[in-house]
């Protein structure tokens, strides 16, 4: 996962607020925050993430970690979500 994380550029802690500032599909999803991200590598791709808060502070200013990092490419931002869900 931290070799995915560093070829996303995926920071490991962040906050809601900052991640959404260089990810533009970021959906907050009970007690974790979802992400698709697009990545052109010999062609366009999308990746889901996921993370999750580390404390009770669920507002935009809460400390998140992240989980977990698709392996796989997806089609579409949809589908990059619907991993992340189901991660």
């Amino acid at each position: 996962m931290k070799d995915l994380a560093r070829t996303y550029r995926l920071p490991q802690t962040t906050t809601p607020e900052n991640l959404g500032e260089g990810w533009r599909c970021l959906l907050t999803f009970g007690n974790r925050v979802l992400l698709a991200g697009h990545f052109y590598n010999k062609g366009d791709r999308w990746y889901g993430a996921a993370y999750e808060f580390t404390t009770d502070d669920h507002s935009c200013e809460g400390e998140i970690r992240l989980t977990a990092v698709s392996e796989a490419a997806f089609e579409d931002d949809g589908h990059a979500i619907a991993w992340a869900m189901n991660s």
